[in-house]
């Protein structure tokens, strides 16, 4: 089994990260940190790329990138985890993921946002948390 943090790129993540690793040590479970790049961010990678160079970016290269940021937020939590790349919608993503990996737990956090912020705009958490088949930890942290 498995426990699963979602990062994003936010301040959020190392907490995300160290609040997996204490559920991961309590249960004797390890820790995959995932990253999802979304389409619309590949898309803009890649006309970035091909403006720049000429070339398209591989989808490899993107997962790495998807991965490098999860690494970025295992470093800074100062723990052993394992860092996972993908490419999607956030929350299928993740969700996916999880029961892929037969997850105990699913560990993320959101924003802050208005009702009408989240009607508008949609909530990865949200989303999660009604489609997810195992527990979802979802902390609530402030940011300065």
């Amino acid at each position: 089994m498995v426990i699963v943090a979602a990062v994003d790129r936010s301040e959020r993540a190392a907490a995300i990260v160290e609040e997996a690793a204490r559920l991961g040590e309590a249960f004797d479970q390890r820790i995959d940190v995932v990253h999802v790049l979304t389409r619309e961010e590949f898309v803009s990678l890649e006309r970035s790329n091909v403006n720049d160079t000429g070339r398209s970016i591989p989808v490899e290269r993107v997962i790495e990138m998807a991965e490098a940021i999860a690494s970025d937020a295992i470093e800074e939590a100062g723990v052993t985890a394992n860092a996972v790349g993908l490419m999607g919608d956030p929350a299928d993503e993740i969700v996916e993921y999880a029961n892929d990996q037969g997850a105990s737990y699913l560990v993320l956090a959101g924003r802050s946002r208005s009702p009408v912020g989240k009607a508008l705009f949609g909530s990865v958490v949200q989303s999660v948390l009604l489609s997810a088949s195992c527990p979802v930890v979802s902390l609530r942290i402030e940011t300065e």
